[in-house]
């Protein structure tokens, strides 16, 4: 049992590896079963079909990628601060992905777009507005912010990067236009008195860059 349990696990780490570095629709489950060095029968004794593998395996990313956000809020020292966290995982997530996973994932995985859009309109879009609330609250952000519209368009914002349009405009990282739209956005909410604080954030995460060059 232990056995079989091990195959299916490393057959979705594969998958995994491959959808994020070559995009969703480019990898076959050929490719997959030609790296593990094992037949494509044995994949699917564990997967239906690639829409199931790839359902679970956006499935898994979004899962840790909550995870990852509530103790990012649980451990932030304010609303600021929480945004900042919150970019630091953005970049990690989108050093390491093909920037056509989302516009593969609409146009031939209808199932995983399904889960991806609840995550977005659900888990994000509330986490933002909770992060608006609580720099309301607080005298961060500014008093006069329609929370409901300023969360929509943070929400669109996030996945406006894997426009392919928009990628190949600027032919930028993902990371870096991640970066710089949150920035964007954290100067339009926050008080002017607090810019400083944004700016010692930067400083600190361009010190660390530094530091793991």
């Amino acid at each position: 049992m232990n056995m079989i349990n091990d195959t299916g696990k490393r057959i979705h780490q594969e998958a995994h590896d491959l959808f994020m570095q070559y995009g969703l629709k480019s990898v076959s489950m050929d490719d997959i079963s030609s790296k593990m060095g094992i037949s494509k029968k044995t994949i699917y004794q564990f997967y239906t079909d690639k829409e199931q593998l790839v359902a679970e395996v956006v499935s898994q990313i979004i899962n840790q990628n909550q995870q990852n956000c509530d103790e990012d809020i649980a451990q932030s020292e304010n609303a600021i601060h929480e945004i900042f966290l919150a970019i630091d995982q953005m970049s990690k997530l989108f050093q390491a992905m093909n920037p056509s996973i989302l516009f593969d994932l609409h146009k031939y995985y209808p199932q995983a777009y399904k889960i991806f859009v609840a995550h977005k309109n659900d888990f994000v879009y509330n986490k933002i507005k909770q992060n608006l609330l609580r720099g309301i609250k607080d005298g961060m952000y500014r008093g006069d912010i329609n929370t409901e519209i300023i969360s929509r368009f943070r929400v669109e914002s996030i996945i406006m990067p894997f426009i392919p349009e928009f990628q190949s405009a600027l032919k930028v990282k993902l990371a870096s236009i991640a970066e710089e739209l949150s920035t964007h956005f954290l100067f339009g909410v926050v008080n002017e008195k607090y810019y400083p604080l944004i700016n010692k954030y930067i400083k600190t995460r361009a010190k660390k860059s530094l530091t793991n060059v």
